[in-house]
């Protein structure tokens, strides 16, 4: 069996971005999920939130230069409500997003970062205020995700932030990548199959 990357700790600068309730349509608007592939869909996180009709920059979190680099999301309550299209994190994580801290996350939001090693951790609403303040202030601080620990630092502080029991066991034990450990077992599933009376065999088709 190959190993599987484990996610226990993610840490880069951050990038806030305000609001209850940012669905993924705000994320990434359904025109750009025509694409055959993902690729190339981080230009295209918060579309709409970032340009005019006229395709004008708005004032936005993802236009300033200065968050460019970011890597680490910092955003509000029930984020990523509304459809469950998985466009939404794989934009996220193609403009550069490798962990997100919030208030809370819609469900099928969280899931779909989970399938990209994608931590979302949560804090209360005091602690959240604080980092994204903090995140402004300071573009180019670390912000340390600690998966394992439960922990988010920056600065001299330390938020004790929550991270779903089945999300933080399969990013530190490396299981997160369903597709990775379907294929790192692949003898173990040929096998499995051969064993089942209703699965014919491709050499008897």
């Amino acid at each position: 069996m190959s190993e599987i990357e484990t996610v226990e700790h993610v840490s880069g600068s951050g990038v806030p971005v305000r609001g209850n309730d940012i669905d993924t349509d705000q994320i990434i608007p359904a025109r750009f999920m025509k694409v055959v592939t993902f690729d190339g869909l981080g230009e295209y996180a918060f579309f709409d939130q970032r340009f005019t009709d006229d395709d004008e920059p708005k004032d936005h979190p993802f236009n300033e230069e200065r968050f460019r680099n970011a890597s680490v999301l910092v955003v509000n309550a029930n984020f990523g409500c509304g459809s469950s299209r998985e466009h939404a994190p794989q934009a996220l994580a193609r403009w550069g997003i490798d962990a997100i801290v919030g208030e809370s996350f819609a469900e099928i939001f969280a899931g779909n970062c989970l399938a990209l090693g994608i931590p979302t951790v949560t804090a209360d609403h005091e602690q959240i205020t604080a980092l994204q303040e903090y995140v402004d202030e300071h573009p180019d601080a670390e912000i340390a995700v600690d998966v394992a620990e439960e922990t988010v630092r920056y600065g001299d502080r330390e938020i004790d932030a929550t991270v779903d029991d089945a999300q933080r066991k399969a990013l530190v034990e490396g299981v997160w990548d369903t597709t990775a450990l379907m294929k790192s077992n692949e003898a173990a599933v040929a096998e499995t199959a051969a064993d089942l009376p209703y699965v014919e065999s491709s050499e008897h088709v």
